[in-house]
């Protein structure tokens, strides 16, 4: 009996990796812009290129320290992999008026969409934020990440290096 259960465990843990490296497309989700156009997810590109999708709030501490040790070194990631930031900012309707000018005073050049209802959050099965997804060039989310910690962001470029290069992506 214990040799069954101890393969079944060996099982379920060889195979848990391979769930979590399934791969999903963005969902269809209508979100506005700081200035009050409207843009479906499913619109988003980067001409075969990754996107990082990062779920932030102007009250999450963690948030606000990714992406501004982000900003530091976006260029030249930019530069080196082409990859493009969309900051999707969970703020609600009070608040979704201060987050043009909080992410110009933090001199974030990133993509920046409003999503007060949370309806991108549920779609996307987002919990708290921060939570960083990347997606591939053909537009299907390919690795995530939840909370943030320094350092964090060295391994988020370690996967958008091995995305844009066309590699696949495991959990290290």
């Amino acid at each position: 009996m214990r040799s069954y259960l101890w393969i079944l465990i060996v099982w379920l843990g060889a195979g848990f990796p391979i769930l979590r490296a399934q791969t999903f497309r963005l969902p269809s989700v209508d979100l506005k812009t700081p200035e009050g156009k409207i843009v479906n997810s499913r619109d988003w590109h980067n001409n075969d290129r990754p996107m990082i999708v990062n779920f932030w709030a102007t009250w999450c501490k963690p948030c606000v320290l990714e992406l501004s040790t982000i900003a530091e070194e976006y260029e030249d990631w930019q530069k080196e992999t082409g990859v493009k930031l969309i900051a999707v900012s969970i703020d609600d309707m009070r608040n979704a008026a201060k987050v043009g000018p909080f992410v110009k005073g933090r001199g974030w050049n990133y993509e920046v969409y409003l999503d007060s209802n949370e309806d991108f959050k549920r779609a996307m099965n987002v919990t708290n934020p921060p939570h960083t997804f990347v997606v591939n060039g053909k537009g299907e989310v390919v690795w995530q990440h939840m909370a943030y910690q320094p350092g964090d962001e060295k391994l988020l470029y370690k996967v958008v290096k091995k995305v844009a290069a066309g590699l696949p992506v495991d959990d290290h």
